[in-house]
């Protein structure tokens, strides 16, 4: 499907395909076991695209968000770790803090962001904790200096990298955000290594013993830490998501298409067998079907409609479905060699399903969607 796009529009994401294309495409497989390094971080700056969501008086380069998430398909279709990066440090981190950061933090944080020179990350679930968001275990209490944190966080992506964390912890029944710098005493960072998806994103646990940090650390209010900056974030978070499955999903149709029309059996190319142009074009409908769902959360997200968060919800369970159903079918087309560790299409299958539980499972986007349905269409109903 073919999207009309400014020249503005086209040239961002023209510069988005030609990185993916010159500088990670020949390296995936290498970012997927030693992790995305620095250097292609500062990479992305350069280019501009860390930056979507930061003002520009603060260094940024703002995107609408159909040209955020047009970036963020053409990275992730390419090499999905480094799409973790846009996903965490461009969209949750510089985005929630671009919403919710004091002006001081503002300044001193969002430039650095911008040019990847400092990293950011999202210290929200922990080992007891994921989509329970509201019910986090690392507790905060008042110091002579500010706040004391103590408690443990995992699965935090590009932690093991990261320079400062966006953290949640509870005191009570609030919880607030706190900015967490990496080289504070008492921070402790263990990477996670061996995990099937996101295996060059360097995810880390997060360890806070009696970490001190000042009171201009507190992003928003206390007590606004889960009803406006996480939820903002998480918002941002399945929004990028729901990209990042198309992504997915368009890659494995790429490679599905390109490997059936090479590949001979029988005297024939593969794709001219019925059952294989019967799984291409299930691929082809349901990835334009995708990106037509992202493409509507996006509009709406640029007239700051209020339902552009349930529709970012829609578009992040349809397209962490179907990037699961693409990349399954494109393994089955590239036979024996879609198992190959490191090959492309075991890379996008792996990846493809741990969208579906990321930024909140499939299971609870359908709790979210089926409330809002219940109440959305639900007028008229009667009992027969």
């Amino acid at each position: 499907m073919k999207l009309r796009l400014t020249a503005e529009q086209d040239a961002v994401v023209g510069r988005a395909r030609a990185f993916a294309s010159s500088r990670l495409r020949a390296r995936v497989a290498e970012f997927d076991q030693a992790g995305v390094p620095r250097e292609i971080v500062q990479a992305l700056g350069r280019e501009g695209l860390l930056g979507a969501l930061v003002p520009a008086d603060l260094g940024g380069s703002p995107l609408d968000a159909i040209t955020w998430g047009l970036v963020t398909e053409e990275i992730g279709k390419v090499c999905c770790n480094t799409r973790y990066l846009l996903t965490v440090h461009a969209s949750i981190v510089a985005g929630t803090l671009a919403r919710w950061g004091s002006r001081a933090q503002k300044a001193k944080w969002l430039p650095a962001l911008a040019t990847g020179d400092v990293v950011g990350a999202f210290a929200l679930s922990e080992p007891e904790t994921g989509s329970d968001a509201a019910n986090v275990r690392t507790r905060y209490e008042a110091s002579e200096g500010g706040f004391r944190i103590e408690g443990r966080k995992r699965w935090t992506t590009f932690g093991a990298m990261a320079d400062v964390f966006l953290v949640f912890a509870r005191r009570g029944d609030e919880v607030t955000a706190f900015l967490v710098e990496r080289d504070r005493p008492n921070v402790h960072v263990k990477p996670i290594r061996d995990v099937l998806a996101g295996r060059g994103s360097h995810l880390a646990e997060l360890h806070f013993e009696g970490v001190e940090v000042p009171k201009e650390n507190v992003v928003g209010s206390l007590g606004a830490g889960f009803r406006y900056v996480c939820s903002t974030a998480l918002d941002i978070g399945r929004y990028s998501v729901a990209w990042a499955a198309v992504g997915v999903a368009q890659g494995a149709l790429e490679a599905m298409s390109t490997y059936a029309g090479k590949r001979e059996q029988f005297g024939q190319r593969l794709h001219e067998f019925q059952l294989v142009k019967a799984m291409i074009a299930d691929a082809v409908t349901d990835v334009h079907a995708a990106r037509a769902l992202c493409m509507h959360a996006g509009m709406l997200r640029d007239k700051r409609d209020p339902e552009a968060m349930i529709e970012s919800s829609i578009a992040k369970q349809f397209a962490a479905r179907v990037a699961t159903r693409v990349t399954a079918d494109a393994l089955q087309v590239h036979g024996a060699y879609g198992l190959l560790h490191g090959g492309v299409v075991e890379m996008l299958f792996r990846e493809a399903r741990a969208l579906s539980i990321i930024e909140g499972s499939t299971q609870i986007q359908q709790i979210v969607i089926g409330d809002h349905g219940a109440q959305a269409y639900g007028e008229g109903t009667h009992e027969t």
